[in-house]
């Protein structure tokens, strides 16, 4: 079941009347809830010739330079002047359209014009994400002296984490759940008194119910007169509200309308029997070199087969790496790395690496398991084809996944292109898949892993059920 996009709170901070309302009194009531700029624009201007035509300083251009960043691309050229001005921003385009710098290029600005304290907090789904906008930051960041904060669970204690916080850096990149738990444990939201700007990146998550509480209370510890800044792939009725919510005071910038994937992204799927998933699998990674592939993700739906084929490719003798939140932090930076950097051409990875990951070598999108939520399908596919490249993302669909094909072509109003294997030559492999697949079994008894994973999926339920939220997550 999709999980409902609607805060059930309609007194969530986000979406209360705005205090002071600036619109004129004196306009006709036909234009009264026609705030300006606050409605999703398509219409693009004419193209910024550079960073420096955006009203950024000598130093972000140069810094712009260095990072090969030649021209500002749409969503740069839309937000970057309204983030300079003061305005509120939603901003919303497509996977690798540029978003994070659309909105750490002016933050870093204000800041070198003004520096003290904790300036921005940014908030992030996954631990994963977090890290990559930390290096974002400190990379645009670069000609002066930058210091920022990554506050996520699974790393570090609580403790040393507050006293982090406590030298008061720049830039405080955050998932909600572990900062939420140091501003209400440690009495240190005074380190926020003074913080200009918030950023939700991926926004469209982060206001979805399952964060509500978090958000809450993290706005509380935060000035009110400050800026906040949405940025998202995708948007939802909650974002859309939040134009009546800020009025005159939010600039939107909507690329194009609906769900899409790019154009450059070549879209297949194979249908085939369940019971020799593994089968095709083992021959489309075999395969990859001769198609001239580097790297490829493989998305899967749960941690337990993504460790199971992570064990089970390594008794086939596949380098891959697995990302996964059963793992530890270490380990999940670990796989991270090692496929960024090229050393494993293959990742594993359930949805946690579904969203906002940079990794621009990624020639192929294996979705193993077809999303059970078809908006998941543009994330996923959105980790290759991006900044203008091409890119292959193909779904292995089972007897049972005919009607998730379905929406999903709904929703991105695009046939999937069907193709087919030789059979023969697949099922060739069956006897030494199987066999793989029999060991990486016994592996994960001797290891408890399902003993783990139930007690983990058993903590989780308990604290949806403390938040209220059980009922909306089944």
């Amino acid at each position: 079941m999709e999980k409902s996009q609607h805060l059930v709170d309609e007194n969530f901070p986000l979406f209360k009347p705005y205090r002071k309302p600036s619109i004129n009194p004196s306009q006709p009531s036909s234009n009264a809830n026609k705030p300006k700029d606050s409605v999703i624009s398509q219409n693009i201007p004419k193209d910024a010739a550079s960073f420096s035509d955006l009203g950024l300083s000598e130093w972000a251009v140069k810094t712009c330079n260095e990072l090969r960043m030649q021209k500002p691309r749409r969503v740069q050229q839309h937000c970057i002047p309204k983030v300079l001005e003061g305005r509120h921003v939603i901003g919303i385009d497509h996977t690798g359209s540029g978003k994070t710098v659309a909105f750490a290029l002016p933050i870093l600005q204000r800041l070198a014009e003004h520096p003290f304290g904790v300036f921005a907090l940014v908030l992030t789904p996954t631990h994963e994400l977090a890290f990559q906008l930390d290096e974002q930051f400190r990379a645009l960041g670069s000609s002066f002296h930058l210091r920022t904060s990554v506050v996520v669970g699974g790393r570090g204690d609580t403790v040393e984490q507050a006293k982090g916080l406590l030298a008061r850096p720049h830039i405080v990149i955050a998932t909600p759940g572990r900062i939420k738990d140091l501003l209400q444990d440690n009495h240190i939201a005074h380190v926020f008194s003074k913080t200009k700007f918030l950023v939700l990146d991926e926004a469209d998550r982060l206001l979805d119910v399952g964060f509500q509480e978090e958000l809450k209370f993290i706005f509380q510890c935060l000035p009110e007169k400050r800026q906040n800044l949405f940025f998202s792939a995708t948007t939802t009725s909650n974002l859309q509200k939040l134009c009546t919510r800020y009025q005159d005071k939010l600039y939107a910038f909507q690329a194009y309308e609906g769900f899409k994937t790019v154009e450059k992204l070549t879209q297949q799927v194979i249908f085939i029997p369940k019971n020799v998933k593994d089968v095709y699998l083992l021959y489309i990674l075999s395969k990859t070199k001769e198609m001239g592939i580097r790297s490829a993700i493989v998305f899967v739906n749960t941690c337990r087969d993504c460790h199971r084929l992570n064990l089970m490719l390594e008794v086939l003798d596949q380098e891959a790496g697995a990302l996964y939140s059963l793992r530890s932090q270490a380990q999940r930076l670990e796989a991270l790395h090692e496929f960024k950097s090229g050393k494993v051409p293959i990742l594993l990875a359930t949805d946690v690496a579904g969203r906002g990951l940079d990794i621009p070598t990624v020639d192929l999108v294996i979705n193993y398991d077809v999303p059970r939520v078809p908006q998941d399908y543009i994330h996923r596919v959105g980790r290759t084809a991006r900044a203008g490249r091409g890119g292959l993302a193909l779904s292995l669909v089972t007897q049972h996944d005919i009607d998730l094909i379905g929406k999903i072509e709904g929703l991105i109003e695009k046939n999937l292109e069907k193709i087919e294997y030789k059979e023969t030559e697949v099922l060739s492999l069956m006897k030494k898949v199987f066999s793989a697949k029999n060991v990486a079994e016994m592996k994960m008894m001797d290891d408890g892993f399902d003993e783990k994973a139930e007690k983990r999926k058993n903590q989780k339920l308990k604290m949806l059920a403390e938040k209220g939220l059980l009922k909306e997550t089944r």
